[in-house]
C-alpha cells in the first residue's frame, strides 16, 4: 500500500506544523504532520462534524474511529468532561500525534490505541456514541467493515456520527447504513459534504 495517512508506518520524513484553531467555541493547539491525514489545518468535514454533533441522551464512552492527530475525539473531550474518548487510529504517527495534542489542550479524559479499525481492542467495550470522518481512500468494501464493526461496538440506543462528502459515496453510504440501523438520517450538509446520524 502506498505512504499515505492510512499507512500503519509512514516512511516519508516526518514534518510536523503547529496551528491554533476554534471547535465549539473553544481554542485548541494542534500539531499535525507528514503522512497523517489533513496537516497544517483542521479539514472541513471533521470540523463540521464536530459542531454539528450533540451529546446522546444514553451513558458511556465515546469512540473516535480513525482518529488522525485527534481532533474530533479531542474536542469532544475537551466540551464533555464527563465522557471518556477513546481514540483510535492504525497509524503509529497519527496515535503519537494525538497523544500530544491531547497533553498539549490539557485533555486527560481519552485514551489512545493503535489498531486497525475495532479489532483486538482491548475492551469489550460498548459505546454510546462514536465519531468517524472514514478513510475513503482505503475503498467502499473497507469503510463499509468499519460501519459493521461501529453497528456491534455501540451501546443499545448507541449512536454512529459520520461525515461523507457527496462526491466520495454519500448517499450510497446512507444505503448501506440504512441496511445495519433502524434509523438513518441526515443532520447537516454544507460545501457537498453529509452529516449522518445512524442510531
Amino acid at each position: 500500500m502506498a505512504d499515505h495517512y492510512y499507512s500503519e508506518q509512514p516512511h516519508s520524513e516526518f514534518i510536523t506544523e503547529t496551528w491554533s484553531y476554534s471547535l465549539k467555541g473553544h481554542p485548541f493547539t494542534f500539531t499535525s504532520g507528514t503522512g497523517v491525514f489533513s496537516k497544517g489545518k483542521v479539514d472541513f468535514g471533521s470540523a463540521l462534524l464536530v459542531e454539528t454533533f450533540k451529546e446522546p441522551d444514553i451513558e458511556g464512552d465515546f469512540l473516535d474511529l480513525g482518529c488522525g492527530y485527534g481532533p474530533i475525539g479531542i474536542s469532544l473531550a475537551y466540551e464533555y468532561t464527563n465522557r471518556h474518548v477513546v481514540m483510535v487510529d492504525v497509524n503509529e504517527r497519527a496515535v503519537e500525534l494525538t497523544k500530544m495534542n491531547a497533553n498539549q489542550n490539557n485533555v486527560s479524559n481519552v485514551t489512545v490505541i493503535q489498531r486497525d479499525g475495532l479489532s483486538k481492542l482491548d475492551q469489550q467495550a460498548t459505546f454510546a456514541a462514536i465519531v468517524m470522518n472514514p478513510p475513503i481512500r482505503i475503498g467502499k468494501q473497507k469503510v463499509y467493515s468499519f460501519f459493521e464493526q461501529c453497528k456491534s461496538a455501540l451501546a443499545p440506543s448507541g449512536e454512529l456520527w459520520i461525515v461523507i462528502q457527496k462526491k466520495q459515496g454519500a448517499p450510497s453510504a446512507i444505503k448501506y447504513l440504512s441496511s445495519l440501523f433502524h434509523q438513518v438520517d441526515i443532520i447537516n450538509r454544507k460545501k457537498g459534504y453529509f452529516i449522518i446520524l445512524a442510531k
